[in-house]
């Protein structure tokens, strides 16, 4: 795991608020370089400020997570601007109430683009420049962190869209720790379900 997180890369999804920003609060403390993603450009522009006054190195790029092309175009970014990341935190997420059979199609695409399929376009992208990075380097250490929920782990009424989104992202990632067991003693993952 890694121990010293100066000069280190991470990538923060969602940055713009709650968990986000304050995962980048603690890695500009801890002196990381930061790439800030949000689909909000108000707020990714008021988190950059934020974390450019605290002397982090920043890339910052609005970027919706569901869409496969500016995932893409964000990983070739972090790429020529820092390399391979040493953490990345999927985190971004939306929720959508209500009986699961009043749901529309759009309320389903929505939530599992951006939970689900956000997450799948983290570790799909980052995930090969982690190993990548710690071929050549065994002293290279990685961390993916996908952000699900306690609606991961449980199915609470009226949240039955988010709850599914959830339970796929408990799945994802843990599917992803044992797949990384079986390549790499160097890059690891885990689940958040705050």
């Amino acid at each position: 795991m890694i121990s010293n997180f100066k000069g280190k890369t991470a990538v923060l999804t969602g940055a713009g608020s709650g968990f986000g920003l304050e995962c980048a609060r603690i890695g500009a403390r801890l002196g990381m370089n930061l790439v800030l993603v949000d689909v909000q450009q108000d707020a990714l522009d008021a988190a950059t400020r934020e974390m450019e006054a605290a002397g982090a190195q920043v890339l910052a790029r609005r970027v919706d997570v569901s869409k496969a092309d500016e995932m893409e175009a964000l990983a070739t970014a972090v790429g020529e601007r820092f390399g391979a990341p040493h953490l990345v935190f999927n985190n971004a997420g939306v929720g959508s109430g209500g009986l699961i059979w009043e749901n529309t199609v759009a309320d389903w695409d929505w939530v599992l683009g951006v939970n689900v399929m956000g997450v799948v376009h983290g570790v799909r992208l980052f995930t090969p420049m982690m190993l990548d990075a710690a071929k050549k380097d065994p002293a290279f250490q990685g961390h993916i962190v996908n952000t699900a929920s306690m609606a991961g782990l449980l199915t609470p009424p009226n949240m039955g869209v988010y709850n599914v989104s959830k339970h796929a992202v408990v799945a994802l990632s843990e599917t992803l720790y044992q797949d990384l067991k079986l390549v790499s003693d160097q890059v690891s993952a885990s689940v958040l379900c705050p």
